[in-house]
């Protein structure tokens, strides 16, 4: 008897229609699989039979030959278990088909019968409604995510005998969400009041979280970059539903998102370490997975001592900083990752960190100080809008975190949080597409600026004195854009101008081409 019942199977974000063809024919027993399965669909033979065997249901003693169509599509993990076992049971009798018409199902099997939670149901379940699916059956532990696709209804079991039991019911109850939307953010990491003076860097991280736009912290050891990286994603609005969903469906599609929880509510922050690859930095993988760029996606990618990383690895970042997306293209297969990230870079002033400090001096030299800078290319430098030079905190402003007389006189990041999100949301109104100052495409920049005569001089001296790229000025003029966001102001004065200025602190420096 040949039976059919449907799934889907992961290429980067995206789920593919994946139809199970199940046939028990004449012959000694045996279960063969065909439809290019990878080793772990291959192994779901073992756990099939034992879950069934397990479940109560009977054991099909003659040949089967299970069938992963398109046959062309690669399958990958444990994810087709569940509609496998659902098609032997149809194929045997001890289902009816009436049940499986119309639903989905993904879901990985224990020996026992239980069933686990897979990667990706977000994604599988938008496919499903696409398809016009009647319903999805899912591990309970998906139930929540699988829920969070309007117009399609999710059904968790714990097992597969419960499954079968729900595919029975005429009516079976649907699961919803984890959490009604919205909730109130909640604000994790450093505390800007925890950051002792630094009122440049402070300024700047305000700025770089009203437009969206990317910073560079330079600065010898102990002046604070880490701390007001690890601040940003607290002054970043809350995030909307529709950046909620996309950001669930890439921690689902990579396993970070946790169990239970339908919907994720929190900007990631991701700091990789230095000595991380390409693939770890913008994902690959023969069925790509997203990297630290991509799981960064609408939050913080904090690169600490950015001249430690390798060269051919920071270049990989040119491209999806300007598009905010990277796409990895294999022989049969491309995929695309979102990646709309608020950059933060930190670095030293040279090798041992001392160049520039009052009180230590640098012992390298000059060549050693241009060779050190000479691992930062060119073109990726001018990608930052706010480049910052930081210095060491005094002794005094250091005594005054200790002094109950000073307690509460550095700004929390509530405060400022506040006037970002004010500047957005006149960028929201004005903006097209409703996109901060640091996303706009520059097709689009021009109408918003509304530089006043004398802002306009002043930007066009920059541009001849400091020997600025045409990226290097526009980025000047969105920073402005985003200062006088803060203000209020409608028009770019030549103040604002004159701000962003003092945060263009590497322009003209000799860095690798």
């Amino acid at each position: 008897m040949l039976a059919r019942c449907s799934s889907a199977a992961l290429r980067g974000l995206d789920a593919h229609q994946v139809t199970v063809e199940v046939d028990i024919g004449p012959g000694l027993p045996a279960l063969q699989m065909v439809g290019l399965a990878d080793a772990a669909v291959q192994e779901s033979r073992e756990r099939v039979r034992s879950a069934l065997r397990h479940s109560g249901f009977r054991v099909p003693l003659s040949r089967v030959v299970v069938n992963l169509a398109p046959a062309d599509l690669p399958k990958q993990g444990p994810g087709l278990d569940l509609p496998i076992a659902l098609g032997l049971l149809l194929a045997s009798g001890q289902l009816q088909p009436a049940a499986l018409e119309g639903v989905w199902s993904l879901g990985e099997l224990g020996l026992d019968g239980r069933l686990r939670p897979v990667r990706g149901l977000l994604s599988v379940a938008l496919k499903a409604q696409e398809a016009g699916a009647r319903g999805l059956l899912v591990p309970a532990g998906n139930a929540a995510e699988a829920a969070l696709v309007s117009g399609l209804c999710a059904w968790g079991a714990e097992s597969l005998a419960e499954a079968v039991q729900l595919l029975g019911h005429p009516d079976p109850p649907a699961a919803r969400p984890a959490a009604q939307w919205p909730q109130a953010p909640s604000r994790s990491g450093a505390d800007l009041a925890d950051v002792q003076g630094q009122g440049h860097g402070r300024r700047a991280l305000e700025i770089a979280a009203a437009g969206g736009h990317h910073l560079l912290l330079v600065g010898p050891p102990g002046s604070g970059k880490t701390m007001l990286a690890r601040c940003l994603a607290g002054l970043l609005p809350p995030l909307r539903r529709s950046e909620a969903l996309e950001l669930t469906r890439i921690q689902s599609v990579a396993g970070l998102l946790p169990e239970g929880v339908g919907l994720a509510r929190a900007r990631p922050f991701r700091s990789p370490h230095h000595s991380c690859s390409g693939a770890a930095l913008v994902g690959g993988g023969a069925n790509p997975r997203p990297g630290e760029l991509a799981l960064a996606h609408h939050g913080v990618l904090f690169l600490d001592e950015l001249t430690e990383f390798r060269r051919e690895v920071l270049d990989l970042l040119r491209q999806p900083l300007e598009s905010g997306e990277i796409w990895i293209h294999r022989a049969r297969h491309s995929a695309r990752f979102p990646c709309a990230i608020s950059l933060v870079a930190a670095t030293n002033p040279c090798s041992c960190g001392w160049f520039g400090d009052p009180q230590r001096e640098c012992s390298c030299g000059e060549a050693a100080r241009l060779r050190y800078w000479s691992r930062l290319s060119g073109p990726l430098l001018d990608r930052l809008d706010l480049q910052v030079v930081m210095r060491r905190p005094d002794a005094g402003s250091l005594g005054d975190a200790y002094r109950s007389t000073a307690a509460g006189c550095n700004e929390a990041s509530a405060q400022v949080a506040a006037r970002v999100q004010n500047a957005r949301r006149r960028m929201a109104r004005r903006n097209p597409g409703g996109l901060s100052n640091g996303r706009l495409p520059t097709t689009e920049l021009r109408p918003v600026l509304q530089l006043e005569a004398n802002a306009l001089e002043l930007w066009e001296a920059a541009l001849r004195q400091r020997r600025l790229t045409a990226r290097g000025g526009e980025r000047l003029l969105r920073v402005a854009r985003t200062i006088a966001d803060l203000q209020g102001d409608d028009t770019i004065a030549a103040a604002a101008v004159a701000e962003a200025l003092t945060y263009r602190s590497f322009d003209g420096l000799e860095v690798g081409a």
